[in-house]
């Protein structure tokens, strides 16, 4: 497949041009001359230079990578079929999802990840995967890029498990098993969930011998513990609001008004917007 420049770029003018910032949780900021995000604006939600995102919206740039393309499709809080055609003017295959849910962020979820500005939240995939967060889920648990999985990071990378009690980590690691052992039974063929669990296993004693016990545990509603190296520790509501064909996953912490955990959590939202705002 030949990459289209011209297509390419016109359709992204066209995606971007038919959003507002608060569609993708941005604040609308100076008066603005022409409808729409601003170039700059769709750079940031990718990750990417604004030079770099300016080419291909000129019709200049290289042929992007399929990371980028996938960035660019959930900046543009684009549907799965304006994903794919994206990848095609682009010279490329779209994603396949035959081995298991597709990665790509469904609009219906980030609509409601961009209007949490006062909760932690984030989506998932079934595989434990970080799909997208809000800056709070950043200020909470730390930056991760799209494609980070929790489960894997849990049992490989334990420095991580400071962010919570160590009394509620056997916990965890149940959770964890349980999640990729529902899964794997309800789709055997998941390559991608085969090689992770194969992964786990013979990289982690704790993971399989957890394996072994058949644990099994679909993520629901739950309280969840945390212990923030500024704001102390949290005890937080997490809620689980699965989409439609359980592929993924928006996960919301919250607390109650009037508990301290709420108090510090409005505390992080402070600290942890200003420490995003901060320049190298």
């Amino acid at each position: 497949m030949d990459l289209d420049r011209s297509e390419l770029a016109d359709f992204l003018r066209r995606c971007r041009a038919r959003l507002e910032p608060a569609d993708v949780g941005l604040t609308a900021g100076s008066r603005r001359r022409t409808p729409g995000l601003r170039r700059e604006e769709v750079a940031h939600l990718t990750g990417a230079s604004v030079d770099h995102y300016t080419r291909l919206e000129q019709g200049r740039g290289s042929r992007p990578s399929r990371q980028m393309l996938s960035a660019v499709a959930r900046a543009l809080r684009l549907s799965e079929d304006e994903r794919d055609h994206l990848f095609r003017l682009a010279g490329e295959e779209p994603p396949s999802n035959r081995h298991g849910p597709t990665q790509h962020v469904r609009p219906g979820l980030l609509m409601v990840l961009d209007r949490l500005h006062d909760a932690p939240a984030q989506v998932l995939s079934d595989r434990g995967e970080v799909l997208a967060q809000n800056a709070m889920a950043v200020a909470l648990t730390g930056e991760h890029q799209p494609g980070h999985n929790i489960i894997r990071s849990w049992f490989t990378a334990p420095e991580g498990r400071a962010l919570f009690p160590a009394e509620d980590h056997e916990a965890h690691s149940r959770s964890h098993v349980g999640q990729l052992r529902a899964v794997l039974a309800a789709r055997p063929d998941d390559v991608a969930l085969i090689a992770l669990v194969d992964e786990l296993r013979a990289a982690s004693e704790e993971f399989d011998l957890l394996w072994a016990e058949h644990v099994v545990a679909v993520r629901r509603a739950e309280h969840k513990r945390f212990v923030h190296p500024v704001v102390g520790e949290l005890d937080l509501e997490c809620e689980a609001l699965l989409s439609a064909d359980h592929g993924q996953v928006l996960v919301i912490h919250t607390a109650r008004p009037g508990t301290d955990a709420y108090e510090r959590l409005q505390l992080l939202r402070v600290v942890g917007l200003q420490d995003l705002t901060v320049g190298p």
